[in-house]
């Protein structure tokens, strides 16, 4: 790759002008902070397990060991991510606290990316573009801001990545590696130890590759001193086998089965790799252009650009990468390559990278061709229309009220304007592309938000009338009754599947006789009303979001009719 001159402006569409990336900035840490709270804001399908884990450790008035009621689902994650929640959330226990320390996760790794770009470029707009983009890639908005989240270690083991960054042309010294190990320490203990090569493979392959000259004295120094960090980083982890007064359920739980378990495949290992559709290596290569959501084109786009300069300078012998080009590269390839090793794969796995992306994306962003930016706009008014329409139908069914449905459509006209003026305007589709991103998250976050007011939650009332009740609850995935937590809180939530029921009057009655109360959803064989039962009643009603569908539910032909597969009563129903 040829990176521009080192100042050469990239944004010349804005003039002189940095006013506009500041703008889009606080756009971004609004988005972000929109429906914080929300039961439909998109997330792990963990979530829930892991907010139950750390609510009943709390509750037990000890650190550790960590307390479920799910089984085999206790150390399934370090203490660290249960002990943040339950700092967050000591004097109120709701979604807000729980997440919040995400989003500042998130903020400080946009902040660094900015930070560290504008070390390198001396240019401000590069600095905030890059912190934009970053904040646009769709991992960071669905991992980066809920409670089960993989902000905390992007941060901290991405921080050395930031250090060398920082310091391309110098060496660090002992003193630094070893507060870089306890940096990614403290990521291993919010998520694996086994993260723990990735990270020091990176740091140890970028400093070898950006320290020349390359010879077995510098070499062996390095590999000292990394292995140093990468020692430290597992001391810290390895506290929880010391302060958890049952280290060996630690070990069969966490290390055995979570880890050494994603290491095994029924299938065959290499029959996975290569015919796994979405755990095949073939699926993981493209794992960056997935975790980028609406701007999949453009990555897809910079990758071409990126083969094509690789393949000139290969023929006529002009390769000069930069050197933090290379850091950037090591980065997000190390993590690649490690996570194309397990038979268990997935995107996720790559996102503690994505810092690299964005800062490369902002370097070669104006060398990108346009016809990629045009792909991305147009996948993004396709989802803006989508959701306009969902927030159309509610507002129909009289779901929220008219000031949330005509803030959601004026969105929706904003998202709209950004995607014409950016396929019409030559010089304004990049930035456009940014902004219809992260006001595509904006319209998504106004048309689930009428879900958490009136129209999606249990009132008052109906909360009083089944304080310190037996409630059976839905639930047809890990950990989903916890939900019931945050919407009914002072009551025993009893799980039945869903999935397994008849969805008939009988089950109703059946679920009545060994429970106080019973939340009931409507199935398509129902209308407005419950299944008729004798001797109960409706407490509450509400709306929920359907989040789990068959196959053949949504089609081509009824996709612009989301009431058909998407909108759900859900009635409180208790004996007389």
């Amino acid at each position: 790759m040829e990176l521009p001159s080192r100042c050469t402006h990239v944004m010349a569409s804005f003039g002189d002008s940095t006013w506009p990336w500041v703008v889009l900035l606080l756009v971004a840490v609004g988005v972000y902070v929109l429906g914080l709270g929300g039961q439909y804001v998109p997330t792990n399908g963990d979530e829930m397990v892991y907010a139950h884990i750390a609510r009943l450790t709390a509750a037990s008035g000890h650190w550790l060991p960590l307390v479920s009621d799910i089984d085999h689902m206790r150390n399934t994650k370090p203490p660290l991510l249960f002990w943040q929640a339950m700092v967050a959330g000591s004097h109120h226990w709701n979604m807000v606290a729980l997440r919040f320390p995400s989003v500042l996760y998130t903020l400080l790794i946009a902040s660094a990316i900015g930070l560290t770009l504008h070390r390198i470029t001396l240019d401000v707009r590069q600095a905030l573009m890059a912190a934009c983009i970053y904040l646009a890639f769709y991992c960071t908005f669905r991992f980066g801001r809920t409670y089960l989240t993989s902000a905390p270690e992007t941060f901290w083991l991405g921080l050395p990545m930031f250090v060398l960054l920082w310091f391309h042309n110098r060496s660090l010294g002992w003193l630094a590696h070893i507060g870089l190990g306890c940096a990614m320490g403290i990521g291993l203990a919010y998520k694996s130890f086994a993260l723990v090569v990735p990270a020091a493979a990176t740091l140890w392959l970028a400093q070898i590759t950006a320290m020349p000259p390359v010879n077995w004295k510098n070499s062996f120094e390095v590999s000292l001193k990394t292995l140093t960090s990468a020692l430290i980083a597992l001391g810290i982890f390895g506290l929880w086998f010391v302060l958890d007064p049952n280290p060996s359920a630690v070990w069969q739980e966490f290390v055995i089965n979570e880890n050494a378990g994603k290491m095994n495949n029924s299938a065959g290992y290499w029959h996975t790799a290569l015919l796994g559709g979405g755990f095949s290596i073939w699926a993981q290569g493209l794992g960056y252009v997935q975790n980028a959501g609406l701007l999949a084109f453009v990555v897809l786009g910079f990758m071409v650009f990126g083969l094509h300069q690789s393949l000139y300078a290969w023929r006529f012998k002009t390769a000069l990468i930069p050197r933090h080009v290379t850091l950037l590269l090591i980065w997000l390839g190390i993590w690649l390559l490690v996570f194309i090793l397990p038979s268990q794969r997935s995107a996720r796995y790559l996102i503690p990278a994505m810092p690299a992306l964005a800062m490369l994306l902002t370097i070669y962003w104006q060398r990108i061709p346009r016809g990629w930016f045009v792909l991305s706009l147009l996948m993004c008014s396709f989802m803006i229309g989508l959701f306009g329409r969902i927030a159309w139908v509610a507002d129909d069914l009289g779901i929220g009220n008219r000031a949330q449905f005509i803030m959601t459509e004026l969105a929706v006209m904003i998202g709209f304007m950004l995607v014409f003026w950016g396929v019409v305007r030559v010089n304004q589709t990049r930035q456009c592309t940014v902004a219809a991103t992260l006001v595509t998250f904006g319209v998504f976050g106004l048309t689930t938000a009428p879900f958490d007011g009136p129209s999606g939650t249990y009132s008052m009332t109906s909360q009083i009338a089944v304080q310190k009740k037996r409630i059976a609850v839905p639930s047809n995935f890990n950990g989903q009754f916890e939900r019931f937590e945050f919407l009914l809180p002072g009551n025993q939530l009893l799980p039945y599947d869903t999935e397994k029921q008849a969805n008939n009057a009988q089950d109703l009655q059946r679920l009545l006789a060994t429970h106080d109360a019973v939340v009931w959803l409507q199935t398509r064989h129902e209308s407005t009303k419950p299944p008729g039962t004798l001797g109960c009643r409706t407490l509450g009603e509400r709306w929920v979001i359907k989040g789990r569908h068959r196959d053949d539910e949504i089609t081509l032909s009824n996709l612009w009719q989301p009431e058909q597969w998407l909108f759900q009563r859900e009635w409180l129903i208790s004996t007389l």
